[in-house]
């Protein structure tokens, strides 16, 4: 599953790695539960979903 994401300042969707993705959720969310939310945004874009966290968007990879 490769996931793409973009902030709310970008135009193009780009591919991000895992760790990366940890990192960006981190930034946004603060303290919170960095692998929960991780959890939430694979299980829920499996649907087709773009789930944003703070200003940036996470999809599946069309």
């Amino acid at each position: 599953m490769t996931i793409q994401t973009k902030y709310n300042y970008e135009k193009v969707w780009a591919p991000t790695s895992e760790k990366d993705i940890l990192t960006i959720i981190e930034e946004e969310v603060g303290n919170a539960d960095v692998q929960g939310v991780l959890a939430y945004i694979q299980e829920a874009i499996k649907t087709g979903k773009e789930i944003s966290v703070g200003a940036c968007k996470f999809r599946l990879q069309k």
